[in-house]
């Protein structure tokens, strides 16, 4: 059993990708950077034959999705509109695709490997498609940033208009991977995932759940009772399903603060 445990994980770690990975801003200098729109929907990698998710698991397309792509590498998002996640993630976590992939667009944020700068990366796929069109492709909008004032105007901005938020990167540089100081997500709040490790119930009601206990990744435990609707207090998130949760900040003991719901995340 121990032996085929092993075996999981080394093919696990195989076929692992090392993606660009943004940390928080935290009023770092950013003069010079490029901001763009943080689209919350699936990260999309191809690697030059096919689709895989931030995961490396592989991402099912209709063949007309990926007409003319190349044989080079991109990163980026797979999406709809915004405040549209449900609906994107049952799309493409779907391993037998569907006609609702017309809704799906796939927008670049990166080159990978490509040579130069990031808008010279992001030329090298803007040159190609240009002379290989697909509709299905768009490129995220890079706006340099002059100010901590410019950003925070673009951030308002977008949050008006019921974006997440903002990425802002240090375009000067070669392509990098992992998580770096030279790519950081603006957001009004944080937001993280967990695993459901309990439930527990209301006292009067035997059937409503009151809040779920949660395992972060770090080991800290809580109970995450904010952000559920009654109805998705009685068809609640399983054990060993993960969920996502918005919070602001963290208590003394490690805790998030006003932690609350957003949804269950399927296997990516």
């Amino acid at each position: 059993m121990k032996l085929l445990f092993l075996l999981l994980t080394s093919i696990s770690l195989l076929f692992a990708i090392e993606l660009q990975k943004p940390k928080i801003y935290k009023s770092q200098n950013i003069k010079g950077w490029y901001m763009s729109e943080k689209l919350d929907g699936i990260r999309g990698f191809w690697n030059g034959k096919k689709f895989l998710s931030k995961n490396g698991h592989e991402i099912f397309v209709p063949k007309e999705f990926i007409k003319n792509f190349p044989n080079f590498k991109l990163d980026g998002e797979l999406w709809t509109k915004r405040g549209d996640f449900e609906n994107i993630q049952s799309i493409v976590l779907d391993s037998n695709p569907s006609k609702k992939w017309n809704q799906i667009t796939f927008n670049i944020f990166e080159v990978p490997e490509a040579k130069g700068d990031l808008l010279q990366r992001l030329n090298k796929a803007k040159k190609w498609f240009l002379k290989h069109p697909n509709k299905h492709v768009e490129f995220i909008k890079q706006i340099k940033c002059e100010s901590k004032k410019d950003l925070d105007k673009f951030l308002e901005k977008l949050l008006s208009k019921n974006a997440e938020g903002v990425v802002i990167k240090n375009g000067t540089l070669d392509y990098f991977t992992g998580r770096n100081k030279n790519i950081l997500k603006v957001k009004k709040f944080f937001d993280t995932e967990g695993k459901v490790i309990g439930i527990n119930f209301d006292k009067e009601d035997k059937e409503r759940m009151k809040s779920l206990k949660i395992k972060l990744e770090n080991g800290v435990i809580f109970n995450l009772g904010g952000g559920f609707s009654n109805k998705q207090r009685y068809n609640y998130p399983k054990i060993g399903e993960t969920v996502t949760f918005k919070y602001y900040g963290f208590t003394k003991n490690k805790k998030p603060k006003f932690a609350s719901f957003m949804r269950v995340r399927k296997e990516e």
